[in-house]
């Protein structure tokens, strides 16, 4: 079976950017907004060189909001791709869930709901257990841990109120963590962070 890492986007991936409307950092709502974070193309260089599967799983609720056509959403995403692909960086697929449950009811896949993650496990062979989840919210956390992966929270997120594995500043670090728990005992890793 296939280890993978599965990553949310938007403030993992990529830079929020400020929405006036509604006075918050949110993801992009046009392909120009969209930028690379520092160092993410070595990050994911570092994890695919280790043999990780690597897949987006990433809330997209903008359109059932109403905040951007779906047309735009797949644009941005183009923009994503080409960025990734100029670097010499190809992930094993992408997963976005466009619904909110204010605006388009409950569903399976919006995160927590770890529906992707096992999608990806029948898909692809991939042994959950040997993976890892990457993100900067909760619901992250609280996906990889339905589904049995290991757990790593962006900064500011903290342990106590995740229950995350472990806490990075960014996404190098978190690749870091990933790669120096090949090479050493798992547990005591995890162990010697929290």
């Amino acid at each position: 079976m296939r280890r993978a890492v599965f990553l949310d986007r938007d403030g993992v991936l990529n830079r929020n950017v400020w929405n006036s409307a509604t006075g918050a950092y949110e993801a992009p709502l046009a392909p120009e907004q969209f930028e690379l974070l520092p160092k993410v193309a070595a990050a994911l260089k570092l994890l695919r060189d280790a043999s990780y599967f690597l897949f987006v799983v990433s809330n997209q609720p903008n359109y059932a909001k109403g905040k951007a056509a779906m047309e735009t959403l797949e644009e941005i995403h183009r923009k994503f791709e080409m960025l990734l692909t100029a670097e010499g960086i190809v992930f094993t697929d992408y997963y976005y869930c466009f619904h909110h449950p204010e605006f388009t009811g409950t569903c399976r896949c919006r995160k927590p709901s770890p529906y992707f993650l096992f999608r990806a496990r029948d898909h692809f062979d991939v042994d959950l257990r040997q993976s890892w989840i990457i993100g900067d919210r909760v619901s992250d956390i609280a996906c990889g841990r339905a589904a049995g992966t290991r757990t790593i929270g962006i900064s500011p997120l903290t342990q106590s109120q995740t229950g995350a594995d472990c806490i990075a500043d960014d996404l190098w670090s978190a690749a870091q963590i990933i790669t120096y728990c090949e090479r050493a005992s798992i547990p005591d890793v995890l162990a010697a962070s929290t």
